[in-house]
């Protein structure tokens, strides 16, 4: 079950927004309606976005240019799409055909997952109990996930593991998504709200943390959802190893550091509403950054396809 593929001219999805209710495919025929679904959060996760990128691309090609700016103004902070834009853009310039690219694509994501499952597994300790912030399985990519694919692999080797869900304030990715994924793949877990981290970190109750990146900086520095900083900060406090795990395509070497990583606003309906519930008065002041950078001063690590490294000391592609 793929989150994104091209199947009769259009690119498929499962849309996220639905979920855990309700399993829904969707067929994007425009780009327009691929950057809809990217807004909307109905396709996320990095290298997801890439791939939806890549196949909004096919159905932009009469324009592309101006396609690939509108892409990469879609989600900011995710450096997945604009990496899949310059590489369609290089296809296009090399006379080659697009659409064989982006599948291409989309079947490496798998691979990658994999190797970056494989890589991470060794972190992973029988008995281990392991906090993850937001959704990185195979909803957050083409299929298997980075993060989440890492644990799932501890799993598929036998190891007995537990997973500490934060549920994810607001879009409340950790409680509908990630639940959903480690409900179907029968890993224990337990969902727990993000102000709950603290408390079971002190507790004793969590070994590793392990999470994703919409975004790495040259020198280590990470954005991902919004309260990735937090948790790491408290591990950093308990002595817990916090690790993200990303593919080298997340890795933007033209970025200095996190400081001039640009932050997406969203909607503050989100903070406001749970669901179509308003939780908060009307006509208030509201924020909400849908990341933070966590400094790499905080990370043991960042595991990706090619190994675990030191956060500087990432390789780059090639």
């Amino acid at each position: 079950m793929r989150t994104v593929e091209w199947k009769n001219g259009a690119v498929k999805i499962i849309d996220q927004t639905q979920l855990p209710h309700r399993l829904k495919f969707i067929y994007l025929k425009s780009v327009d309606e691929v950057i809809s679904a990217i807004k909307s959060l109905k396709v996320r996760g990095a290298p997801a976005l890439g791939v939806a990128a890549a196949f909004a691309c096919v159905l932009g090609a009469s324009n592309l240019r101006r396609t690939s700016r509108r892409l990469i103004a879609s989600r900011p902070t995710a450096v997945n799409i604009g990496w899949a834009v310059e590489r369609m853009l290089r296809v296009a310039k090399a006379g080659k055909a697009l659409l064989g690219a982006a599948q291409k694509m989309a079947e490496e994501d798998v691979e990658i997952n994999k190797r970056i499952g494989f890589h991470g597994a060794a972190l992973i300790k029988d008995g281990m109990n392991i906090l993850t912030v937001c959704n990185t399985g195979a909803l957050a990519a083409v299929d298997f996930g980075t993060a989440l694919g890492v644990i799932r692999t501890a799993h598929e080797l036998g190891r007995k593991v537990h997973v500490y869900v934060a549920e994810t304030r607001p879009r409340l990715q950790g409680a509908k998504l990630t639940t959903w994924e480690l409900k179907r793949l029968k890993i224990p877990f337990t969902l727990i709200t993000d102000n709950m981290i603290g408390y079971f970190m002190q507790k004793g109750n969590i070994d590793l943390v392990l999470t994703g990146a919409d975004r790495i900086a040259r020198n280590g520095d990470a954005a991902n959802k919004i309260g990735t900083y937090t948790a790491a900060v408290l591990a950093k406090v308990h002595h817990i190893p916090f690790y993200i795990a990303a593919p080298i395509s997340s890795i933007d070497f033209k970025t200095k550091s996190g400081k001039t990583i640009m932050i997406e606003e969203r909607d503050p309906e989100e903070v406001t509403n749970i669901g179509r519930e308003r939780i908060a008065p009307k006509g208030i002041k509201v924020a909400n950054p849908a990341f933070d950078i966590t400094p790499a001063k905080y990370i043991a690590g960042i595991v990706t396809e090619k190994g675990i490294f030191k956060p500087q000391l990432v390789p780059g592609q090639g």
